[in-house]
């Protein structure tokens, strides 16, 4: 199993020290997220200095962007990188994109279906000299002119990746990516018996091998070196279950279990401005549902409970709760752990084995 852990974004400063030590530690990569920071920035500083690890987004908000603009960022990083850049992509709900990013919303998986291959029809272009020319419905890019034409670049552009919850993004990653970042919100059960059967109908429907496409997550993490590390981060992924299980388009996954009660009270709470009382709600088995549990001696036998057989990587990262460090011979072990994904196949169908 691969593992991933993130990379530090509040202070830019620290990100040189940061991705070393990371790459000294045994890590297949860093994941940079789009919450309080961009999440370009921190990887263009990594691909810098580091020589092995994967670089991803996890995820870099799509709508929000121009996909001309993320190709050029793309393209950048992967030159930078010696093609170990990984593009995470998330579509984000309907009122962050209309009310925090201040752009239009329609249905986003059809939407980000477009800004995929748009995407590979610029590094098409870029890569081959063929004329630019897609149109669709969301996007369309008919003019690329010398002077806008970035240099070439060694290695092919990057592997794209989604984030995916729901039955049509999950149709989309299949049929579209390289593959699919679930989120934390999800259960076991969730993946048994909504994602894998729709992600092993998409890659057949596209005629692509599962060992090529990548499955990144699909919950969360409570552990620590003691028990008392273990209860916080605990409570930690409980906070993370009220949050994720108070929006809409994550209620599938309480439904799945019966809890359609539990997410339509918290999302009541959210719009009363009761975020302080939300956690309070979600009791310790709801919690168990959507976490690996256990200290650092016992909790790679709970990772292979949770995810073995299901995932191919997960996201093995501090938090306030567990502040660290973690130790090299716990990611070491993780590693061990079967994994199904071989490595990306690019567009000019030359193979990147995974790091292992």
């Amino acid at each position: 199993m691969r593992v991933f852990t993130s990379v530090p974004q509040e202070d830019l400063r620290h990100v040189a020290a940061a991705v070393q030590a990371i790459e000294a530690d045994g890590y297949d990569g860093v994941i940079a997220t789009e919450n309080k920071h961009e999440p370009f920035l921190a990887l263009a500083i990594a691909a810098a200095e580091t020589e092995r690890i994967e670089l991803h987004t996890g995820v870099a908000i799509a709508f929000a962007r121009s996909p001309m603009a993320v190709a050029y960022t793309g393209w950048d990083l992967a030159a930078a990188s010696s093609g170990r850049f990984v593009l995470g992509l998330g579509s984000q709900v309907r009122a962050h994109n209309e009310r925090r990013f201040s752009v239009p919303w329609s249905p986003p998986a059809p939407r980000l279906r477009e800004y995929v291959r748009a995407l590979r029809a610029i590094w098409r272009c870029w890569k081959t000299g063929e004329k630019l020319l897609f149109e669709g419905e969301h996007y369309r890019f008919t003019l690329m002119t010398p002077n806008f034409t970035p240099e070439p670049i060694a290695p092919p552009p990057p592997p794209v990746t989604i984030a995916a919850v729901g039955p049509a993004m999950l149709k989309v990653a299949a049929e579209e990516c390289d593959g699919v970042k679930l989120h934390g919100f999800c259960t076991r059960r969730y993946l048994d018996e909504a994602v894998l059967p729709r992600l092993s109908q998409g890659l057949a429907k596209a005629g692509r091998a599962r060992e090529h496409f990548e499955i990144t997550g699909g919950g969360f993490l409570a552990t620590g070196p003691d028990d008392a590390g273990v209860a916080r981060m605990f409570e930690w992924v409980r906070t993370r279950v009220a949050f994720y299980g108070s929006t809409p388009a994550y209620f599938p996954v309480f439904a799945l279990h019966g809890l359609e009660d539990l997410g339509r009270k918290l999302n009541r709470m959210t719009r009363e401005g009761r975020w302080e009382e939300m956690a309070k709600e979600v009791p310790d088995d709801v919690v168990h549902l959507f976490a690996a549990v256990g200290r650092f001696d016992e909790i790679v036998a709970a990772i292979e409970r949770r995810y073995g057989g299901l995932t191919d990587a997960i996201n093995l990262r501090a938090t306030p709760a567990m502040p660290g460090p973690i130790p090299r011979d716990l990611v070491e072990d993780i590693r061990r752990l079967p994994q199904t994904f071989r490595g990306f196949v690019h567009q000019d169908a030359t193979a990147r084995p995974s790091v292992k």
